[in-house]
Parts: C-alpha cells; structure tokens; sequence
C-alpha cells in the first residue's frame, strides 16, 4: 500500500515465493514486512542538527511512487 508520502508498504507470506529463494529445512519458511520510503536528493535538510523546512514541491506524492515502481518493472496487484 502507498500512502501519500511516497513510502509504500508490503508484506511476503513466504520468502520462497521470491524468486531464486531456496527452502532450508534448517531456518523453515517465514514471512517478512517490507517499507520502502522514496525521497529526493535534499531530502536530509530535514535531519540535520539544524533543521529546515521542506517545500511540498519537493516532497514524493503516491502518483509519483507508483510511477517510479512500474518504471522498475513492479507488477502492481
């Protein structure tokens, strides 16, 4: 799911349902929680010990997320 921020959030059942995973008897099958959070170059003005303002021209919208993802070649569900 993406949010209007441009991090997006998903979850894997199994990590063998990822490509070129391979079951361990050992470690089991589990799933996994993954949150990606996009930004721009600038973004750690935010962070700094003294910190500044971010414009909204600069910050990534959910259109521009999922833009960015199906440029990556991520199948969208």
């Amino acid at each position: 799911s993406f949010d209007n921020y441009g991090n997006i959030s998903l979850g894997v059942r199994e990590h063998i349902d990822i490509p070129g995973a391979k079951y361990n008897p050992d470690i089991g099958i589990f799933g996994m929680n993954i949150c990606i959070s996009l930004s721009r170059p600038g973004y750690r003005i935010i962070k700094k010990s003294n910190p500044r303002k971010l414009g909204k021209k600069h910050r990534i919208s959910k259109d521009e997320a999922v833009e960015f993802f199906k440029s990556m070649g991520v199948e969208m569900i």
